[in-house]
């Protein structure tokens, strides 16, 4: 079942009722790790005709709680693609620049080009989750941004993008054992943050906006999928098998030889 985890649109969401475990969904762990070494060979193949065809765009999102397995996730999955066909771009804060434009410009600037994959490490779907949860922008501001963004992945779609949305869904204790995990240990000590603390703090608020995010832009055209990520190697593996499913139904081609190079010979 590639697409076992997507949304249907207009379904409300309720993540206490979607478990986050695993190994709830695949109970042998070596199976899952084999299956996903083999997809994985095919995604890299897959994207190398992907990028010489050069017609289409495929991007890539991923949300999560801190902690939630992103950075792995770009790490594992896309390990062995062709660097030239593939940018990762991790939103932060806004700049001073990008806070003078309305919040889809700096988005807007790293969606792929023909032949790319984009994968963003964060989104523009900060600005119905942070803005909404710290109270940094008015509800009257952040509201009908569902559906600018829908409005937004729809002319990306209609261009040529196909878009693949990832919510990485753990649960609150997983986030404390990985949290701790890199307090324990000097070498992850700079993924630490204090910031980190706070919004754990605000668990409850946060579930609340990505509940309503998955509801609200979970479209036809581009629907999420909430992965079960509290074991690394189920999420590994049930990405792995979105991304390939869908571009095996895209089934990119290597574009046709140059007229007339058949019989040519190099001296």
């Amino acid at each position: 079942m590639p697409f076992r985890h997507r949304l249907q649109p207009g379904t409300a969401i309720n993540l206490d009722d979607l478990s986050p475990k695993g190994k709830d969904f695949h109970n042998d762990r070596g199976e899952a790790e084999e299956e996903f070494f083999k997809l994985r060979e095919e995604l890299i193949e897959l994207q190398r005709r992907f990028y010489a065809e050069g017609r289409r765009k495929l991007l890539v999102v991923l949300q999560a709680m801190d902690a939630g397995g992103k950075d792995g996730t770009i790490r594992h999955v896309f390990r062995g693609v062709n660097p030239q066909g593939v940018r990762v771009w991790s939103f932060k804060a806004p700049t001073g620049e990008e806070l003078r434009h309305d919040y889809l410009w700096r988005i807007h600037h790293r969606t792929p080009g023909a032949g790319m994959f984009g994968v963003f490490n964060r989104s523009h779907y900060e600005d119905v989750l942070v803005v909404r949860v710290e109270n940094i922008v008015p509800e009257s501001v952040w509201r009908p941004r569902y559906e600018q963004i829908n409005q937004f992945e729809k002319m990306l779609c209609d261009s040529g993008t196909t878009i693949v949305k990832i919510f990485l869904h753990i649960s609150e204790k997983e986030q404390k054992e990985r949290l701790q995990a890199r307090l324990d240990d000097p070498a992850k000590n700079w993924k630490f943050s204090i910031e980190d603390l706070k919004k754990r703090k605000d668990w409850n608020h946060y579930m609340e906006a990505f509940e309503e995010m998955l509801h609200q832009c979970t479209t036809e055209w581009a629907p999420w999928h909430v992965i079960p990520a509290n074991q690394k190697w189920y999420r590994n593996l049930a990405i792995a098998k979105t991304l390939v499913e869908t571009l095996r139904q895209l089934d990119p081609r290597f574009p046709p030889a140059e007229e007339g190079i058949a019989n040519i010979r190099i001296e």
